[in-house]
């Protein structure tokens, strides 16, 4: 994927991160733990803080001045990380932008010394594959994906 770039992006990009992850709740409501209703209704500040790095990384994929891919990473809680907010555009998907988005966000945390884990749609295959080939592993753990919701997720964990 020479032709797309990963870059960490802070709050002054709140904009391009609010819209590609609105798209993102939008096109696969069924793919995140949050809604389009809910994020939608966020104000600036709250897309500022989102990104002012206190809780983790933030990456946007780039293919030009086009933004392609998402994903972060959330210090939930002592030593660890959750991947989160993981997404390409559809036209993009199978190109490796994904794996470049998570690769970013698993060097984050490895400069930090910290474990890092996720939790991954049941049907999402094709997440939980780039995740596998990674080296993540289900621990057993498996919710629905909110509350309400028939859809569930697989915890996984990042072993070395």
């Amino acid at each position: 994927m020479g032709d797309v770039r990963t870059v960490a992006v802070g709050p002054d990009d709140w904009k391009s991160w609010r819209e590609i992850r609105l798209r993102s709740l939008r096109q696969d409501p069924d793919a995140f733990g949050s809604t389009y209703e809910r994020e939608a209704a966020f104000t600036e500040q709250t897309w500022r803080s989102r990104l002012d790095g206190t809780s983790g990384p933030s990456v946007l994929a780039y293919a030009g001045d086009e933004v392609v891919g998402i994903g972060a990473g959330w210090l939930h809680e002592p030593g660890r990380l959750m991947v989160v907010a993981m997404w390409t555009v559809p036209d993009r998907r199978g190109q490796g932008i994904g794996r470049q988005v998570l690769d970013h966000v698993i060097g984050w945390a490895g400069e930090r010394g910290l474990l890092v884990d996720l939790w991954v749609a049941d049907g999402n295959p094709g997440a939980r594959r780039l995740y596998e080939r990674h080296g993540f592993r289900p621990d057993g753990r498996t919710v629905p994906i909110r509350e309400g919701s028939e859809a569930t997720m697989t915890h996984l964990v990042l072993l070395d």
